[in-house]
């Protein structure tokens, strides 16, 4: 017997309703294929990334603030970082993938050098995700929204359903301070770069895995970046609690199978 469709609220439009189920469907595809084939050679990428060595994960999690910030700052200072292809989709995962092959060529030393750059990459497809929804790429709240965004759990985990449902909560960060945030997405986002950097430790078959990982993450943070300032926008429209309540209502019984 099918579940019964998602209830209509009659607070918002049919309109509305009908795009925010294309959301909840377009959160539930981001950890997609190659994500999840990454995930499952080998073991996982996150207990690889449990092996990596102490004093280099050490250096990742003592470092991934000052990271996070350059990149907020740049991304400011910039606007939406013109380094990052603005053609077309899949250009500036190009892009991310030719710098995974370099970062790959030598193993966890070069994999480290690239890493901000990654970092900024990613940064500018999130601010381009906004631009496209009608928010200014380089103002404090897209900004400290794309930090958030970052936070929100990462590509590859076993519960996929948890970035789906984080995005149900809130859909602002108003009154949080940058460094407040940093400090509260920093060890997440130190745990997901940590699982690229174990797929990219062996030096040349890494730069096979460093393209893959680093066009897959792409992806991921620029669709999750897509939903969130399109929430935002309908939020503008109808208010955010409407169209959280709706979210929640349709992203609950993908989460539950």
């Amino acid at each position: 017997m099918m579940d019964a469709a998602p209830e209509v609220r009659p607070d918002l439009p049919p309109e509305a309703e009908a795009e925010i189920a294309a959301l909840v469907a377009r959160a539930a595809r981001a950890n997609g294929p190659v994500i999840r084939a990454l995930n499952s050679v080998g073991g996982s990428l996150e207990s690889r990334a449990g092996a990596l060595p102490v004093k280099l994960r050490g250096a990742l999690d003592a470092g991934m603030a000052g990271l996070l910030e350059g990149a907020y700052r740049a991304a400011g200072a910039v606007g939406a970082i013109p380094q990052v292809p603005a053609a077309s989709d899949w250009t500036h995962r190009v892009a991310a993938a030719a710098g995974g092959v370099l970062g790959g060529m030598g193993g966890i030393g070069s994999a480290m050098i690239e890493l901000p750059a990654t970092i900024t990459l990613i940064f500018g497809a999130m601010q381009r995700a906004a631009s496209r929804e009608g928010f200014d790429p380089a103002s404090q709240e897209v900004r400290l929204l794309c930090l958030d965004i970052f936070g929100s759990g990462g590509p590859g985990r076993a519960d996929d359903g948890v970035n789906t449902a984080y995005l149900g909560t809130r859909l602002s960060v108003n009154g949080v301070t940058l460094q407040a945030l940093i400090q509260q997405v920093a060890p997440g986002v130190a745990v997901v770069l940590g699982r690229k950097l174990a797929g990219q430790a062996v030096p040349v078959l890494g730069a096979a895995a460093g393209a893959g990982i680093n066009y897959a993450y792409m992806g991921y943070y620029e669709e999750m970046a897509r939903v969130r300032f399109a929430l935002k926008r309908l939020a503008a429209s109808h208010g955010e609690d409407p169209v959280l309540a709706a979210w929640r209502a349709r992203a609950l019984p993908l989460l539950k199978g």
